[in-house]
């Protein structure tokens, strides 16, 4: 008989927000099935000879509780005794989480992990939308000062981002070349993504949730007054959205393609019925303020999906 343990790997449970977390969500939804949840942290895990184990603890999520985890037991857990692994923690893309993906590539013949490993490794969330460039404001990757100066000064506003942030976090919105700035910016994060700016970002951007190959709902995220970040964690609020024509064409699109290259869970986002350039596949998030907002719970969804 198949053990019932899903394995969590994530950040450490008191750092993440249990209104909007959609690691706790999916969470809570299979402990209803009675599957126990294993939780731990990429750094706890090693391989031991020929064994994939992770040092970390049986957990319990639970809404109605202040507290909304209560740790169980702690324990070192061979990981090919779990039915299926959620690979949850935020970036960045450093190198511990691609030591990471390595590791449970020694397992993932053994037990359903998602996202696969080898695929999260292999697409690189702003790099891969590089094949997308026609749905896209118009965008380029570089590290080349003269590059960026040239796009700068043809399209007047321009949005920079690292490649490998996430969140919002390090995101600049530049009016004019800042040569001190951009030096600082490539000395940090090297490669960079330059995008021009979209102004119909004030009415907010659609994150779309696709789930096994199908769109399966969207938000929309409008940011706070004299913000241009849609991001919930830079003061963004949520509200309920309907997709474009356009938006679910190019969402069946990607759905399609990501299924073919083993990604099960992904979130895209539009910013004017344009592509913004992140596809989601580390840690995709929004499912617990989709039901918040329409009691759409694609928890549920994502588990049916899985066990299939």
């Amino acid at each position: 008989m198949t053990n019932k343990i899903v394995a969590i790997q994530g950040n450490h449970p008191s750092k993440l927000n249990p209104l909007t977390d959609t690691s706790i969500f999916l969470a809570n939804e299979i402990q209803k099935k009675n599957y126990k949840i294993f939780y731990y942290e990429p750094r706890n895990l090693s391989i031991l000879k020929t064994e994939v184990v992770a040092n970390g603890y049986f957990i319990r999520f639970d809404y109605s509780k202040e507290k909304i985890f209560k740790i169980l037991k702690k324990k070192k857990l061979n990981l090919k005794e779990c039915k299926f692994i959620l690979i949850r923690q935020d970036p960045p893309f450093n190198l511990e989480y691609i030591s990471s993906t390595y590791i449970l590539d020694l397992i993932k013949n053994r037990v359903k992990i998602i996202n696969d490993p080898t695929s999260i490794r292999n697409i690189s969330e702003k790099l891969y939308s590089s094949r997308y460039q026609k749905f896209m404001p118009s965008t380029i990757f570089s590290q080349n000062m003269d590059e960026i100066k040239k796009f700068l000064l043809k399209y007047k506003k321009v949005i920079i981002k690292p490649i490998h942030s996430f969140s919002g976090n390090d995101i600049h919105l530049l009016t004019k070349f800042d040569s001190k700035l951009i030096n600082r910016f490539i000395k940090k994060h090297n490669f960079i993504m330059c995008q021009k700016y979209l102004p119909k970002i004030y009415k907010g951007d659609k994150r779309v949730f696709l789930i096994n190959g199908k769109i399966r709902g969207a938000i929309s995220r409008i940011p706070k007054k004299g913000s241009f970040l849609s991001n919930m964690s830079k003061g963004a609020k949520a509200v309920n959205v309907i997709l474009t024509k356009k938006e679910i064409k190019i969402s069946r699109l990607i759905a399609k393609k990501l299924k073919k290259e083993n990604i099960f869970f992904a979130g895209i986002d539009f910013i004017d019925q344009k592509l913004n350039g992140d596809i989601n596949v580390t840690s995709p998030t929004g499912l617990k303020t989709l039901y918040d907002l329409s009691k759409i719970n694609l928890a549920t969804i994502f588990w049916k999906e899985l066990k299939a």
